[in-house]
């Protein structure tokens, strides 16, 4: 019922042919299509019927691939980007999923030889940027069902839909490799228009007596205002927030499937927090007379996709989260309804550091939203016996941590008001009471919020520990600690770079010859030898010969005055890090015109 028609199936396993003059893409999954001539000077492209011949002096490379994920126009050159090595990590509706192992781009850039060498500079900046996306993690897709939809949305596609190429079933919101297919598009190469979805997915079975229960759990990530932690926070004007993630809990049990959807993403109003190598950046609330209409704006699409919404607002009550607490609860006051109904919960003040199971304080807080919109549920002859008529949508202040243990406890929930609706478990039973399906099921929301965690922040979630063991540990301590530093590390000094990749691969700027490479191409004096490591052993080293000279003091009246002169050197330091932000941070580059 997924499937597209038999015409317009995927090629699964390609060759590519690299001539010096272009590329081939020659289905090898046994299809009789045509092959994919793509041209290594300008990147026009064109359909051939049969490999063209190699000669001495056109000695291809041969290698195998898994899938077209598009091609990047940019300056004076194309770039084609396939999948080079996958991965299957389970099925979803009764189809494979693959991840994505490795993928690779080619350039199509010989033109640059006849360009200026200001120009040819800023592709060659531009080209490495391509490298860090080649390393772009959690992504996923099939050749045989639309991972972008929901189960619900899935089987209620129309029966015409259903015939269409699965790019053209897609949510382009979780379209990763929307921008990049346009030219595909454009040349009606459908059999290659392979969509990838960025995420998570995980799955795993477990018996209960003598039924096995199959669970799986899907992130799909909006690409509307994709980005890193510090570098992407709140909305744009039309609503869309960063760190958008959509998480569909699937479960399959004696030919029933029933699925349950939760949201999350950044608090909805023009906000943001600019790195200055402070540890929190102070949060910038910006245009503030523009609240209501940015908060209605998102609030209206959860609406049209989900239906009935209720917002969990998890920030602190005090301080800077404070602050966007009160004007997000204020913004709200304007979109409340029947439809929306907004609850702050202090997640910290409540719950602690350790505390989290006092969550089902929320809960009860939140329980006639829950069973009242219900969940997705197809009977053994795959018919429609229930459908969620709303969605739980969940904020922190990066939506990570915080969230993803609240969501787990709802996910929780909720498997259990299934498995009772199946009559696996009665009313007295809980997940916790079945050993084996407790750990994997931890295990598998834990994974989840890793997953996503690493997309936004570049490491693992913090208070991962809970979600997996049930219980905080001094390892998960301790971890949350390291990952915390790590998190600081990479805001500062390598998400600028990231964040530039992305929104290169999203197509969020358009390359402009106008640019002047002076100030990037150019480096001297300090910035030529500054780097945040030589920084940061400078500051230890001054605190730590400042803190020997303060436990002296009483041995020699000198060590104060030695104490103060260390103190001074890291301050010093510290302040002309903090001056020079732009010199240490990678702070994007490219040029802003927005597509």
């Amino acid at each position: 019922m997924e499937k597209a028609d038999s015409s317009q199936k995927l090629y699964k396993r390609m060759r590519l042919w690299e001539f010096p003059d272009q590329y081939v893409v020659e289905p090898t999954d046994g299809s009789s299509g045509s092959c994919l001539e793509i041209s290594r000077v300008d990147g026009s492209m064109k359909l051939i019927d049969e490999i063209p011949r190699c000669s001495s002096l056109r000695v291809p490379k041969i290698r195998t691939i898994f899938g077209v994920i598009g091609i990047l126009k940019l300056l004076a050159g194309s770039y084609l980007l396939v999948i080079t090595e996958r991965e299957s990590v389970g099925p979803y509706m009764g189809h494979p999923i693959f991840k994505v192992s490795s993928m690779k781009v080619f350039p199509c850039d010989h033109s640059l030889k006849n360009t200026p060498v200001e120009q040819k500079k800023m592709e060659a900046e531009f080209s490495a940027l391509l490298n860090v996306a080649e390393k772009t993690p959690g992504l996923y897709f099939s050749y045989d069902v639309n991972i972008t939809l929901s189960a619900q949305r899935l089987h209620d596609l129309g029966d015409e839909s259903k015939l269409l190429p699965l790019w053209r079933q897609a949510d382009p919101r979780f379209l990763w490799n929307n921008y990049m297919m346009e030219v595909l598009i454009d040349h009606k190469l459908d059999p290659f228009l392979l969509p990838v979805v960025q995420g998570s997915f995980h799955n795993f079975q477990a018996a209960i007596g003598k039924d096995i229960v199959d669970v799986t759990l899907i992130a799909r990530r909006c690409n509307r205002r994709t980005g890193t932690r510090m570098w992407r926070r709140g909305a744009d004007t039309d609503g869309f927030v960063a760190n958008f993630v959509e998480s569909e809990q699937i479960i399959q049990l004696n030919g029933c499937t029933a699925s349950f959807v939760q949201v999350r993403g950044s608090i909805p109003l023009l906000w943001d927090q600019i790195v200055d190598l402070t540890y929190k950046p102070k949060f910038e609330i910006v245009r503030l007379e523009e609240a209501p209409r940015v908060a209605e704006r998102h609030f209206l699409d959860l609406r049209k996709k989900y239906g009935n919404v209720l917002s969990v607002d998890l920030v602190n009550k005090h301080g800077g989260e404070g602050r966007l607490n009160e004007k997000f609860a204020n913004a709200m006051q304007h979109v409340a309804g029947d439809d929306v109904r907004y609850l702050h919960f202090d997640f910290h003040h409540i719950c602690g550091h350790v505390h989290f199971e006092r969550l089902s304080i929320l809960y009860e807080q939140i329980e006639d939203f829950f069973i009242k919109n219900r969940y997705f549920l197809l009977n053994e002859k795959g018919e429609k016996v229930e459908v969620q008529l709303g969605v739980v949508r969940t904020n922190c202040i990066d939506c990570l941590d915080r969230t993803n243990v609240t969501q787990s406890m709802l996910g929780r929930r909720m498997l259990e008001f299934q498995l009772r609706r199946l009559g696996v478990f009665d009313a007295e039973e809980s997940v916790s009471t079945h050993p084996n399906l407790d750990e994997s099921f931890k295990i598998l929301w834990a994974n989840h919020g890793d997953d996503i965690s690493i997309q936004y922040s570049g490491t693992p979630a913090l208070k991962g520990d809970f979600v997996r063991y049930g219980k905080r540990t001094v390892q998960g301590i301790v971890n949350d600690g390291v990952n915390a530093l790590m998190r600081y590390y990479l805001n500062n000094f390598v998400d600028g770079t990231k964040q530039d990749a992305i929104d290169l691969m999203q197509g969020h700027y358009i390359m402009s010859v106008s640019r002047d490479m002076t100030a990037t191409s150019q480096k001297g004096g300090i910035e030529a030898i500054a780097s945040f490591p030589l920084a940061l052993g400078l500051i230890l080293t001054g605190l730590f010969f400042a803190t020997l000279s303060l436990g002296r003091v009483r041995h020699d009246v000198w060590n104060l005055l030695f104490s103060l002169i260390w103190a001074s050197i890291s301050l010093a330091i510290a302040a002309l890090v903090k001056a020079n932000g732009r010199m240490f941070c990678n702070r994007p580059r490219l040029h802003q015109s927005r597509r």
